[in-house]
């Protein structure tokens, strides 16, 4: 069994998802990645929480903050993965960490979370120097008494799948500038 490096919880989660052609999401993915698919769709992920607690195994405190992120679901032919296009968070010191150790596309913004009763509103502006403009406004709730989230691909389908191990897939840049996607160091566990 392996150690936790970082321990941390995630709170009041949207997982919104939309189906899209999958060769429009393969022409933005590095080699040798391609959109996995269900039922002949890939699927763009928008993923919005906040971060409780986020330290150290075994450290007194830890920090909090808002991320939100655009994700797709990839395969390189044996092992299916979550690529991320991007993770803004509302943490300089956070977002640095994760740009340096672990390459990771993180950007600075700022972001707030409120809660109305069981309605969560989450904002986020881009505000990190030389990056493209981001914004998003997005509140959500418990759909029908249960705790999911509605997303604009329910229709009564299941949501896109997820493999048992997901490994998160890191883009990063080769020394010609191009990029090149490798596994990170660490592994996600996912249901199904």
């Amino acid at each position: 069994m392996k150690r936790r490096l970082v321990e941390m919880r995630w709170l009041d989660a949207l997982f919104a998802h939309w189906r899209i052609d999958p060769a429009t999401v393969d022409r933005r993915l590095p080699s040798p990645l391609s959109a996995a698919t269900h039922d002949g769709d890939a699927y763009l992920g928008v993923v919005a929480f906040e971060m409780e607690d986020i330290r150290p195994r075994g450290a007194p405190f830890g920090f909090t903050f808002p991320e939100l992120n655009l994700r797709t679901y990839v395969t390189d032919g044996d092992t299916r993965g979550i690529y991320f296009f991007n993770l803004d968070a509302d943490d300089p010191f956070s977002v640095g960490v994760a740009r340096l150790l672990f390459q990771l596309p993180y950007y600075r913004a700022s972001m707030d979370v409120t809660r109305d009763g069981d309605r969560v509103t989450v904002r986020s502006s881009r505000a990190h120097r030389g990056a493209a403009p981001a914004e998003f406004d997005a509140t959500y709730g418990p759909a029908g008494g249960s705790t999911t989230a509605t997303s604009p691909t329910s229709r009564g389908r299941s949501r896109p799948p997820t493999a048992r191990s997901a490994r998160t897939i890191c883009s990063r840049r080769t020394g010609s500038g191009s990029r090149t996607a490798t596994p990170c160091s660490t592994t996600r566990r996912a249901s199904t």
